[in-house]
Parts: structure tokens; C-alpha cells; sequence
């Protein structure tokens, strides 16, 4: 399974993943005691223990296991939490573990979890690992070596597996205390506010009169769902052969809230103009199998039963704000020389921030 950042090769051929490498001096920790942890509490983790870590992201280290070699090695997944001061509620794989062992009950495509671990003495913070899956990541949104029917089926799949995730029911999967119901939108802008000003190193004119705007425009309609926060494209991953979803990962955003807020999220894809978060500009969207946004959008109101979305632009912007919120704290962390991997110290946040105002005060 890869969870590289966005910009590395793809899709990954079968076999062992094209972003592994060494594991960067600043998150190593003791292998020989991970691997004496393990040793009773999996069965396929016999031998020597193989620790390799995934290149990019600016989140929560994650490495592979491999046990053997060639067609017979066991493989996993161990995740954990980056090293350094972390800001509140941030980076808690307690809660992706949660997340992903209840929705693979329901019928969710997500990695088998095998364990968690939250004694932080045995490599310096809490992790956990699940099964190593084998698959196709798409890191470019355009889907360049795919048939127009392939693109169709992929982005298909994206949009019906979204619409089944909000239709789990949280109390049926044991997810009923997941997070608070009701008023999602309100807690969501005050904690991104304040995520925004710990990590803030300057003054974003456009964060501060997106700031002041969106708690008027939250929609009075309110709904609670499984949210998974970080919904699209990159962090789900395909059949190795066919367009078939297989796993949704990255689940460290999710909590329970509104449904439309992941599909604000995702649907960012067809305004974004950064090719390595993802971007659909320029694409032949007749030609190339790959809906419009506003077809993307009635494919999920049609699965979820919805007639429309009233003020369809707040949903988009939020998200774009949160994502503004968030490469501040990347950027702050790259200043601090603690990010889960080494990046350019270049801030994004205020192209962000200003193309979220841009889409709140557009109305379409």
C-alpha cells in the first residue's frame, strides 16, 4: 500500500511500491524492538524484520514491514505520529485505527487493521499496523494512461463509495461517540482558526476575511455522518488491473460531521490548479470520460437522495480554507525541521486562502 505525497510516480506497478526508501534519520526508532513487539502478536511476522519508509507526506510517517523475501515475504503498514511538539487535536492515529476497523465491518473498502499500539515506549509514539494492500494509487487526476471508459468507472467508483460512506449507520458500527453531532461546520471553522493561528508566521489578509465570512454563510441545514475529511482521488487506492475501488485511506481528518463537507472536499479537484494536490483544468471533459463537476455532483445527489445543494459554494470553500489552514502547519513544521519529509520551505496558504474567497464570493 502507498501513501507517498502527491507528485510521486503513478500509478505504482505491481510488486513492491515505487515510493520506499530508507527511513529518514529523524523518525528511525529501535527495530529490534518493534520487531520483538510484534513477534507474538501477528502470526505472519516471522524472521528478520525489514523496515522501509514511504517517501512524502506531510502527516503521519508511515512505513513497510516485510518479513521474507520475493512472493513469500509478509508485508504490512505501520503508521505513527511525527516526532516533535504537535499542535492540539493533530496527527491522532488512535482514531484512523478506530475509524478503519468499524467501516470494514460495514462493507467500506479500507485496509484489514491488525493492531494498535499506544505504549509510545516501543518506538517513541503510538502506531499502528494493517495489512499491506497491492494496488494502483492515481497521483495524476487526469488519468493520462487510462481509456475514457476506465476514467468513467474510476471516477464512478469515487463518487459511490463516498456516497456509501455517508449512509453508514455510526451507531450500527459502534461510531455513535466518533465525534459530536450537529453543528459541524461551526467547529470545524473555530478549530481551523485556531489550527491557523498556532502555526501562523504571517499575515494572510484572505484567511483573516475568510475568518470573519464563513461562520455566516454555514447552511441551516444540518446532517451527521461518517466525515472522512481528506476525500479524493490520491487516498484511495485501485484494483491493480481493473477500475475497482479497493481501499479508502488517510483517515486522520475524519470525525463525524456533514456529509457535504467531504463532497466540498473532493469536488475541489475540478478548481484546483496545483497538478501535485491534484487539478482537472484543461481537461476535455466530453472526450475524456471524466465527468464535469456538476455531473460528479448529481451522480452523488442521485445515490444519497438529495434534489440539489443550496449554496453549493460555501462547501468548496470551506474545504479550500481547511486546506489552507493545514499547509500552514505543514509550512510551520517545515521551519521547525520536523515535517514527515523533507519539502521546500515555501508557504501555500495564501494562494489558498485567496482562491477559497474567490470561490465563497463567486456563488457558483
Amino acid at each position: 500500500m502507498s501513501l507517498g505525497s502527491p507528485g510521486d510516480p503513478a500509478p505504482e506497478p505491481k510488486g513492491e511500491p515505487a515510493n520506499l526508501g530508507e527511513v529518514a534519520l529523524r523518525h528511525r526508532f529501535d527495530e529490534a524492538r518493534l520487531a520483538a513487539f510484534l513477534a507474538p502478536r501477528l502470526d505472519e511476522a516471522r524472521g528478520e524484520l525489514r523496515v522501509r519508509q514511504f517517501a512524502g507526506g506531510a502527516s503521519n510517517p508511515t512505513f513497510l514491514l516485510s518479513y521474507g523475501e520475493g512472493g513469500e515475504a509478509a508485508r504490512f503498514v505501520l503508521r505513527k505520529k511525527p516526532p516533535g511538539v504537535l499542535l492540539p487535536s493533530a496527527h491522532q492515529i488512535e482514531r484512523e485505527f478506530k475509524v478503519m476497523s468499524a467501516l470494514g465491518q460495514a462493507g467500506i473498502p479500507v485496509p484489514r487493521m491488525r493492531l494498535l499500539c499506544e505504549d509510545s515506549e516501543i518506538i517513541g509514539t503510538a502506531f499502528y499496523v494493517m495489512e499491506f494492500l497491492e494496488g494502483r494509487v492515481f497521483r495524476d487526476a487526469t488519468l493520462p494512461d487510462l481509456e475514457p471508459n476506465e476514467r468513467a468507472a474510476v471516477y464512478d467508483a469515487l463518487n459511490a463509495t463516498l456516497a456509501k460512506l455517508h449512509q453508514v449507520d455510526i451507531d450500527a458500527v459502534g461510531l455513535g461517540d466518533y465525534g459530536r453531532r450537529g453543528g459541524y461546520f461551526t467547529r470545524q471553522i473555530a478549530r481551523w482558526t485556531a489550527q491557523y493561528r498556532g502555526a501562523e508566521t504571517e499575515s494572510i489578509p484572505a484567511m483573516e476575511r475568510l475568518i470573519a465570512a464563513l461562520p455566516g454563510r454555514i447552511p441551516a441545514e444540518d446532517e451527521t455522518t461518517i466525515a472522512h475529511g481528506d476525500y479524493r482521488l490520491e487516498n484511495v487506492m485501485f484494483d491493480a488491473q481493473e477500475p475497482r475501488l479497493i481501499a479508502v485511506l488517510d483517515w486522520e481528518l475524519s470525525t463525524l460531521g456533514h456529509p457535504l463537507a467531504d463532497l466540498g472536499y473532493n469536488a475541489f479537484l475540478w478548481r484546483s490548479d496545483s497538478p501535485s494536490w491534484g487539478s482537472l483544468q484543461g481537461v476535455d471533459f466530453a472526450a475524456s470520460g471524466i465527468p464535469t463537476e456538476a455531473d460528479y455532483v448529481a451522480a452523488y445527489c442521485a445515490r444519497t437522495g438529495r434534489t440539489g445543494i443550496e449554496d453549493w459554494p460555501f462547501y468548496i470553500a470551506f474545504g479550500v480554507f481547511r486546506l489552507a489552514s493545514i499547509s500552514q502547519g505543514v509550512y510551520r513544521r517545515v521551519l521547525q525541521g520536523v515535517a514527515a519529509s523533507p519539502r521546500e520551505a515555501v508557504n501555500g496558504a495564501p494562494h489558498l486562502a485567496e482562491m477559497a474567497l474567490d470561490i465563497l464570493e463567486s456563488r457558483s
